[in-house]
Protein backbone atom coordinates (compact mmCIF):
# COMPACT_ATOMS: atom_id res chain seq x y z
CA UNK A 1 0.00 0.00 0.00
CA UNK A 2 0.96 3.59 -0.66
CA UNK A 3 1.75 5.82 1.82
CA UNK A 4 -0.60 8.01 0.62
CA UNK A 5 -3.37 7.09 -1.14
CA UNK A 6 -6.19 8.97 -2.75
CA UNK A 7 -9.39 6.95 -4.54
CA UNK A 8 -12.03 8.63 -6.78
CA UNK A 9 -11.78 11.73 -4.95
CA UNK A 10 -14.69 13.92 -5.93
CA UNK A 11 -15.56 17.65 -5.55
CA UNK A 12 -18.85 18.91 -7.07
CA UNK A 13 -19.99 22.35 -6.36
CA UNK A 14 -24.18 22.06 -7.70
CA UNK A 15 -23.30 20.60 -10.93
CA UNK A 16 -19.89 21.75 -11.23
CA UNK A 17 -17.27 18.94 -11.26
CA UNK A 18 -14.02 20.50 -9.99
CA UNK A 19 -12.14 17.19 -9.15
CA UNK A 20 -13.84 14.79 -10.71
CA UNK A 21 -12.72 11.04 -9.71
CA UNK A 22 -9.09 11.66 -9.50
CA UNK A 23 -7.12 8.28 -7.87
CA UNK A 24 -3.77 8.63 -6.68
CA UNK A 25 -0.75 6.64 -4.81
CA UNK A 26 2.35 8.51 -3.05
CA UNK A 27 5.28 6.52 -2.07
CA UNK A 28 6.85 8.27 1.01
CA UNK A 29 9.84 11.03 0.61
CA UNK A 30 8.37 11.43 -3.39
CA UNK A 31 8.30 14.20 -4.77
CA UNK A 32 5.41 14.67 -6.76
CA UNK A 33 3.58 18.33 -8.85
CA UNK A 34 0.11 18.75 -9.64
CA UNK A 35 0.13 20.49 -12.97
CA UNK A 36 -2.13 22.00 -14.81
CA UNK A 37 -3.86 25.32 -16.12
CA UNK A 38 -6.08 27.35 -13.89
CA UNK A 39 -9.02 25.60 -13.09
CA UNK A 40 -8.09 22.14 -13.84
CA UNK A 41 -8.67 21.32 -9.98
CA UNK A 42 -5.34 21.21 -8.89
CA UNK A 43 -5.68 23.47 -6.24
CA UNK A 44 -9.29 22.12 -4.80
CA UNK A 45 -7.64 18.51 -4.72
CA UNK A 46 -4.94 19.68 -2.69
CA UNK A 47 -6.84 21.55 -0.23
CA UNK A 48 -8.96 18.17 0.16
CA UNK A 49 -6.01 16.38 1.20
CA UNK A 50 -5.22 19.19 4.15
CA UNK A 51 -8.73 19.08 4.79
CA UNK A 52 -9.70 22.93 4.41
CA UNK A 53 -12.46 21.08 1.69
CA UNK A 54 -14.65 18.48 2.50
CA UNK A 55 -14.51 15.90 -0.57
CA UNK A 56 -17.99 15.38 -2.08
CA UNK A 57 -17.12 11.61 -2.33
CA UNK A 58 -14.36 9.40 -2.73
CA UNK A 59 -11.28 8.53 0.00
CA UNK A 60 -7.73 10.01 0.90
CA UNK A 61 -6.21 7.55 3.36
CA UNK A 62 -2.30 8.05 4.84
CA UNK A 63 -0.15 5.35 6.07
CA UNK A 64 -3.35 3.44 5.81
CA UNK A 65 -5.51 5.31 7.82
CA UNK A 66 -8.68 7.45 7.02
CA UNK A 67 -7.88 10.74 6.75
CA UNK A 68 -10.74 12.43 5.70
CA UNK A 69 -11.83 11.17 9.27
CA UNK A 70 -8.75 13.78 10.88
CA UNK A 71 -9.38 17.19 11.56
CA UNK A 72 -6.85 19.39 9.80
CA UNK A 73 -5.07 20.58 12.56
CA UNK A 74 -4.17 16.72 13.29
CA UNK A 75 -3.52 15.53 10.19
CA UNK A 76 0.21 15.93 10.81
CA UNK A 77 0.47 18.06 7.34
CA UNK A 78 2.86 21.07 6.59
CA UNK A 79 1.15 23.57 4.46
CA UNK A 80 2.97 26.53 2.64
CA UNK A 81 0.55 28.97 0.66
CA UNK A 82 1.02 31.38 -2.42
CA UNK A 83 0.72 34.26 -0.15
CA UNK A 84 2.93 32.65 2.98
CA UNK A 85 0.28 33.95 5.41
CA UNK A 86 2.90 35.15 8.09
CA UNK A 87 2.14 36.76 10.87
CA UNK A 88 3.09 40.76 10.85
CA UNK A 89 3.74 41.47 14.13
CA UNK A 90 6.11 38.75 14.87
CA UNK A 91 9.65 38.09 13.73
CA UNK A 92 10.85 35.07 11.62
CA UNK A 93 11.53 33.12 14.91
CA UNK A 94 7.95 33.66 15.97
CA UNK A 95 6.18 32.66 13.11
CA UNK A 96 8.33 29.61 12.98
CA UNK A 97 7.77 28.65 16.74
CA UNK A 98 3.74 29.52 16.46
CA UNK A 99 3.17 25.81 15.24
CA UNK A 100 5.06 24.21 18.03
CA UNK A 101 3.65 26.22 20.31
CA UNK A 102 0.31 25.04 19.23
CA UNK A 103 0.99 21.75 19.55
CA UNK A 104 2.65 22.04 22.89
CA UNK A 105 6.29 21.85 22.48
CA UNK A 106 7.85 24.09 24.99
CA UNK A 107 11.42 25.15 26.64
CA UNK A 108 14.24 24.02 24.95
CA UNK A 109 13.16 21.73 22.78
CA UNK A 110 11.16 24.31 20.79
CA UNK A 111 13.99 26.55 20.60
CA UNK A 112 16.55 24.42 19.30
CA UNK A 113 13.57 23.21 16.39
CA UNK A 114 12.79 26.77 15.65
CA UNK A 115 16.88 27.36 15.26
CA UNK A 116 17.23 24.03 13.30
CA UNK A 117 14.44 25.20 11.01
CA UNK A 118 15.73 28.10 10.26
CA UNK A 119 19.10 27.12 9.91
CA UNK A 120 17.75 24.52 7.42
CA UNK A 121 16.54 27.37 4.93
CA UNK A 122 19.80 29.83 5.37
CA UNK A 123 17.57 32.20 7.58
CA UNK A 124 19.31 32.06 10.92
CA UNK A 125 20.69 35.69 11.04
CA UNK A 126 17.49 37.45 10.03
CA UNK A 127 15.72 35.39 13.16
CA UNK A 128 14.64 37.99 14.80
CA UNK A 129 13.29 40.56 11.64
CA UNK A 130 9.80 41.05 10.84
CA UNK A 131 8.39 39.98 7.36
CA UNK A 132 8.07 43.43 6.43
CA UNK A 133 11.88 44.02 6.53
CA UNK A 134 12.17 41.32 4.33
CA UNK A 135 12.13 40.25 1.11
CA UNK A 136 10.30 38.07 -1.03
CA UNK A 137 12.48 35.30 -0.93
CA UNK A 138 13.40 35.56 2.64
CA UNK A 139 9.51 35.57 3.65
CA UNK A 140 9.28 32.71 1.33
CA UNK A 141 11.49 30.75 3.49
CA UNK A 142 10.12 31.82 6.80
CA UNK A 143 6.72 30.08 5.73
CA UNK A 144 8.72 26.91 4.61
CA UNK A 145 10.44 26.63 7.61
CA UNK A 146 7.24 26.91 9.43
CA UNK A 147 5.85 24.05 7.70
CA UNK A 148 9.02 21.98 8.12
CA UNK A 149 9.63 22.81 12.14
CA UNK A 150 6.46 20.52 12.79
CA UNK A 151 8.49 17.82 11.29
CA UNK A 152 5.25 16.79 8.80
CA UNK A 153 4.24 13.91 7.50
CA UNK A 154 3.60 15.40 4.16
CA UNK A 155 4.68 19.10 3.29
CA UNK A 156 2.15 20.62 1.02
CA UNK A 157 2.61 23.82 -1.33
CA UNK A 158 0.24 25.76 -3.07
CA UNK A 159 1.71 27.74 -5.64
CA UNK A 160 4.97 28.50 -3.18
CA UNK A 161 7.04 30.25 -5.66
CA UNK A 162 4.98 32.08 -8.12
CA UNK A 163 4.99 35.90 -6.45
CA UNK A 164 9.26 35.76 -7.15
CA UNK A 165 10.83 36.85 -9.95
CA UNK A 166 12.15 34.65 -12.48
CA UNK A 167 15.50 34.29 -11.64
CA UNK A 168 14.91 33.96 -7.74
CA UNK A 169 12.42 31.68 -8.45
CA UNK A 170 14.59 29.27 -9.99
CA UNK A 171 17.33 29.53 -7.41
CA UNK A 172 14.68 29.19 -5.08
CA UNK A 173 13.74 25.80 -6.65
CA UNK A 174 17.01 24.39 -6.44
CA UNK A 175 16.80 25.17 -2.61
CA UNK A 176 13.92 23.81 -2.50
CA UNK A 177 14.35 20.81 -3.83
CA UNK A 178 18.12 20.43 -1.46
CA UNK A 179 15.86 20.76 1.49
CA UNK A 180 13.06 18.07 0.16
CA UNK A 181 15.91 15.28 -0.54
CA UNK A 182 17.88 16.35 2.87
CA UNK A 183 14.78 15.67 4.86
CA UNK A 184 13.08 12.61 3.25
CA UNK A 185 9.76 14.83 3.76
CA UNK A 186 6.65 13.66 1.02
CA UNK A 187 5.90 16.41 -0.45
CA UNK A 188 3.11 17.58 -2.94
CA UNK A 189 3.36 21.20 -5.15
CA UNK A 190 0.76 22.48 -6.51
CA UNK A 191 1.87 24.58 -9.75
CA UNK A 192 1.06 25.37 -13.40
CA UNK A 193 4.10 26.17 -14.05
CA UNK A 194 5.72 23.32 -16.73
CA UNK A 195 9.61 24.16 -15.83
CA UNK A 196 9.23 24.36 -11.81
CA UNK A 197 7.11 21.23 -11.37
CA UNK A 198 9.83 19.48 -13.91
CA UNK A 199 13.02 21.13 -12.41
CA UNK A 200 11.28 19.44 -9.08
CA UNK A 201 9.22 16.68 -9.09
CA UNK A 202 9.76 12.90 -9.08
CA UNK A 203 6.31 12.58 -10.91
CA UNK A 204 3.88 14.75 -12.06
CA UNK A 205 0.82 14.69 -12.34
CA UNK A 206 -1.55 16.73 -15.59
CA UNK A 207 -5.04 17.82 -14.63
CA UNK A 208 -7.67 18.91 -16.89
CA UNK A 209 -10.72 19.93 -16.49
CA UNK A 210 -10.80 17.97 -12.97
CA UNK A 211 -9.27 14.96 -14.27
CA UNK A 212 -6.20 13.48 -15.04
CA UNK A 213 -4.60 13.20 -18.05
CA UNK A 214 -1.13 11.73 -17.42
CA UNK A 215 1.16 10.47 -14.28
CA UNK A 216 4.68 9.83 -15.41
CA UNK A 217 8.38 11.36 -14.75
CA UNK A 218 8.76 14.94 -16.15
CA UNK A 219 10.98 13.39 -19.16
CA UNK A 220 8.29 10.31 -19.67
CA UNK A 221 5.33 13.04 -19.63
CA UNK A 222 8.12 15.58 -21.76
CA UNK A 223 8.92 13.23 -24.28
CA UNK A 224 5.91 10.44 -24.21
CA UNK A 225 2.68 12.59 -23.68
CA UNK A 226 -0.30 10.48 -23.07
CA UNK A 227 -3.05 12.85 -24.73
CA UNK A 228 -3.39 15.92 -27.04
CA UNK A 229 -3.77 18.08 -23.90
CA UNK A 230 -0.11 16.96 -22.65
CA UNK A 231 1.35 17.19 -25.70
CA UNK A 232 0.62 21.11 -25.87
CA UNK A 233 0.54 21.92 -22.16
CA UNK A 234 4.28 20.57 -21.43
CA UNK A 235 6.38 22.90 -23.60
CA UNK A 236 5.68 23.69 -27.03
CA UNK A 237 4.81 21.00 -29.70
CA UNK A 238 4.25 20.21 -33.66
CA UNK A 239 1.62 18.45 -34.34
CA UNK A 240 1.82 16.58 -37.46
CA UNK A 241 -1.04 13.97 -38.82
CA UNK A 242 -1.07 13.42 -34.90
CA UNK A 243 2.21 12.73 -34.02
CA UNK A 244 4.01 15.80 -32.41
CA UNK A 245 7.38 16.87 -33.05
CA UNK A 246 9.41 19.34 -29.95
CA UNK A 247 9.96 22.72 -31.36
CA UNK A 248 14.17 21.62 -30.36
CA UNK A 249 13.87 17.68 -32.05
CA UNK A 250 13.49 20.07 -35.96
CA UNK A 251 16.93 21.01 -37.53
CA UNK A 252 17.33 23.20 -40.61
CA UNK A 253 18.80 20.98 -43.68
CA UNK A 254 19.70 20.40 -46.81
CA UNK A 255 16.48 18.37 -47.84
CA UNK A 256 13.54 17.68 -46.02
CA UNK A 257 9.78 19.15 -45.44
CA UNK A 258 10.20 22.93 -47.31
CA UNK A 259 9.09 25.93 -45.57
CA UNK A 260 9.68 29.53 -45.32
CA UNK A 261 10.84 31.67 -42.11
CA UNK A 262 7.61 34.06 -41.19
CA UNK A 263 8.82 35.15 -38.32
CA UNK A 264 12.51 35.15 -35.97
CA UNK A 265 12.09 35.81 -32.38
CA UNK A 266 14.78 35.76 -30.18
CA UNK A 267 15.04 34.39 -26.38
CA UNK A 268 18.33 35.15 -25.42
CA UNK A 269 19.39 31.48 -25.26
CA UNK A 270 17.94 30.22 -28.40
CA UNK A 271 15.80 31.62 -31.11
CA UNK A 272 12.34 30.30 -31.74
CA UNK A 273 11.43 30.53 -35.97
CA UNK A 274 8.06 30.33 -37.24
CA UNK A 275 8.01 28.50 -40.08
CA UNK A 276 5.02 28.48 -43.18
CA UNK A 277 4.48 24.52 -44.54
CA UNK A 278 2.21 22.80 -46.63
CA UNK A 279 1.56 20.83 -43.47
CA UNK A 280 1.27 24.44 -41.36
CA UNK A 281 2.95 26.25 -39.60
CA UNK A 282 5.62 24.90 -37.38
CA UNK A 283 8.06 26.15 -34.80
CA UNK A 284 11.65 25.65 -34.43
CA UNK A 285 13.95 26.05 -31.51
CA UNK A 286 17.59 26.80 -32.03
CA UNK A 287 20.22 27.54 -29.84
CA UNK A 288 22.01 30.84 -29.83
CA UNK A 289 25.15 29.59 -30.79
CA UNK A 290 26.39 33.23 -32.13
CA UNK A 291 25.67 33.27 -35.50
CA UNK A 292 23.07 35.00 -37.38
CA UNK A 293 19.40 33.84 -37.28
CA UNK A 294 17.95 33.41 -40.44
CA UNK A 295 15.74 35.90 -41.97
CA UNK A 296 12.07 36.11 -42.89
CA UNK A 297 11.35 34.73 -45.82
CA UNK A 298 14.17 32.61 -46.26
CA UNK A 299 13.28 29.61 -47.72
CA UNK A 300 13.96 26.49 -45.76
CA UNK A 301 14.37 22.61 -45.21
CA UNK A 302 13.27 21.22 -42.06
CA UNK A 303 14.24 17.68 -41.01
CA UNK A 304 13.98 16.11 -37.51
Amino acid sequence: MAFLEIDRLTKRYGEYIAVDQISLQVEQGEFVSLLGPSGCGKTTTLQMIAGFLDATSGSISLDGKDLLAVPPAKRGLGVVFQSYALFPHMTARQNVAFGLEMRGVKGAERADRVTEALELVSLAQYADKYPRNMSGGQQQRVALARALVIRPRILLLDEPLSNLDAKLREGMQIELRGIQKTLGTTTILVTHDQAEAMALSDRVIVLNQGRIEQIATPYDAYERPATPFVSTFLGKTNALQGTGVRPEKIMFSTEGLIGTVRATIFQGTHWLYHVDTADGLIEVIRQNDGHQPLSEGTSVHLAW
